[in-house]
């Protein structure tokens, strides 16, 4: 199982996440931001403390989500710093 090894807090409820295999990926929390679960973190500086434990992204008061959604659900981050196309 592809496990969350890093997460760093990107604009607009987004999380950069680079995962056990070696992938950096990209997930948009504003579809999940509306479920009761969720909703704390609509406060930026609180979905700013966003970290990564037991494999996945957590926040305090025992917020998460699986790893296995943050994968599936993520789109590959491009290196753009070796591609020729903008």
């Amino acid at each position: 199982m592809v496990r969350v090894r890093s997460v760093e807090i990107e604009p607009n409820f987004h999380l950069r996440l680079t995962f056990t295999n070696g992938e950096t990926r990209c997930f948009d929390m504003r579809p999940y931001l509306d479920l009761p679960v969720f909703r704390r973190l609509r406060d930026p500086a609180f979905f700013a403390l966003a970290h990564v434990e037991y494999g996945t992204v957590v926040w305090p008061g025992a917020i998460d989500i699986a790893p296995e959604t943050l994968y599936e659900r993520s789109m590959a981050v491009v290196r753009t710093e070796t591609s020729h196309h903008a």
